[in-house]
């Protein structure tokens, strides 16, 4: 392999990294576009039920206060403590929550009653969430026990945000979906 294909695979790597570290704004975007597509209650819990564990798991650093891992591609230290993840447990909320609600809860009319709106979502978003993951500990913003803590915990915040709606909240999301619908005209 010559210097120069080393070097254009040192930037690729880096440039993937990039994108890595700056996965929230897409994942962000993406739930953002598809509340406005779907105009669903369901969907507005589900993006309230990502940035709760988010705001969560930050409260949970500031009780634990474990420090990160020195950085490896940045200059400086960021300076938030490190345990649990924020990212991973964000992103395994998705990885949870996704599935769960592709495989138990009714399509919303919306969307096409194809079988492939029940099975791309999580095709898609569990090894991308994966990746995702990983990738905190190779930007070396957090050590492998800090990311399984937020996996973890990712887990756990779907699970319980799942089982609140199916256990009585989406009957309330139904009633809100419905006056909006009403008050917009749709």
């Amino acid at each position: 392999m010559s210097r120069h294909d080393n070097k254009e695979r040192s930037k690729l790597r880096l440039f993937a990294l990039r994108c890595l570290d700056h996965s929230n704004i897409t994942i962000i975007g993406a739930t953002a576009a598809f509340l406005l597509y779907t105009r669903s209650a369901g969907v507005a819990y589900f993006a309230a039920g990502a940035v709760s564990c988010s705001l969560s798991v930050k409260v949970v650093k500031r009780l634990i206060r474990q420090e990160r891992p020195d950085p490896i591609y940045r200059k400086v230290k960021k300076k938030s403590y490190g345990m649990p993840s924020t990212h991973s447990a964000s992103i395994t909320y998705f990885a949870t929550y996704i599935p769960l609600a592709c495989a138990y809860l009714p399509l919303h009319p919306s969307l096409s009653p194809s079988p492939y709106t029940r099975a791309l979502p999580p095709i898609l978003i569990v090894p991308c969430a994966s990746l995702i993951a990983i990738s905190r500990m190779w930007l070396g913003h957090h050590t492998w026990p800090q990311v399984a803590v937020g996996c973890a915990y990712g887990v756990g915040w779907a699970c319980l945000i799942f089982k609140l709606w199916t256990g009585g909240v989406n009957e309330y999301g139904a009633l809100v979906e419905d006056f909006v619908h009403q008050a917009v005209g749709l």
